[in-house]
């Protein structure tokens, strides 16, 4: 007589199969600050896209000296190229282009006061010293004018273009007029415009 409780041949076969889950099954379904019990290997990160971190070639001093002087070629050609902090600003840029688009006698300022040094020495002929203290007055005189000038234009043009600016204009002389006696070669950031060009 057949037992009443017997199990069914199918019901053995699902029993003995159970679920399996494998690792990343168990580390998505864990909670984010999961630590494995000891005993256990810790779970790794997937390594795809890392790099192989493989020993850094020491540099020679040639090598070293030659990275050094190609980096500050770079920061000199950007330097040049940009500027700095200073020279950030529209109303900067308007100063610099006012100062680059007319010539000024700043740049003579230097190459006279050297002819003026030589000049007054107490060696040259009476009339050399007069002759350079003439061309100190001058050259002097020539930069307070041309200075003056360029303030003027400097002021008329922000109030103009920029009339909700909060630079200060004093602030904004000083920087055209120190640029106004450099030479224009020597110019950073670099000159935007020719000389004649309209501002």
């Amino acid at each position: 007589m057949p037992s009443l409780f017997r199990r069914k041949p199918a019901d053995l076969v699902e029993e003995s199969v159970t679920p399996v889950t494998t690792d990343e099954d168990s580390s998505a379904a864990r909670p984010r600050g999961y630590t494995p019990a000891k005993g256990r290997e810790t779970p790794k990160r997937p390594g795809a896209g890392r790099r192989p971190a493989g020993p850094a070639k020491p540099l020679t001093k040639e090598e070293a000296r030659e990275q050094r002087r190609t980096a500050r070629a770079e920061s000199a050609a950007e330097f040049r190229r940009e500027g700095g902090p200073r020279d950030r600003g529209p109303e900067r840029l308007l100063a610099r282009n006012v100062v680059d688009s007319r010539r000024t006698v700043g740049t003579w300022f230097f190459g006279g006061a050297l002819i003026v040094l030589l000049g007054s020495n107490q060696a040259m002929p009476p009339i050399v010293r007069l002759l350079s203290n003439v061309l100190w007055g001058a050259l002097a005189l020539g930069v307070v004018i041309d200075s003056v000038l360029i303030a003027r234009k400097i002021k008329k043009l922000v109030r103009e273009r920029f009339p909700k600016s909060t630079e200060r204009l004093g602030s904004l002389y000083f920087y055209a007029i120190m640029r106004s006696i450099t030479f224009r070669k020597m110019r950073a950031p670099a000159p935007r415009v020719n000389v004649g060009d309209k501002i």
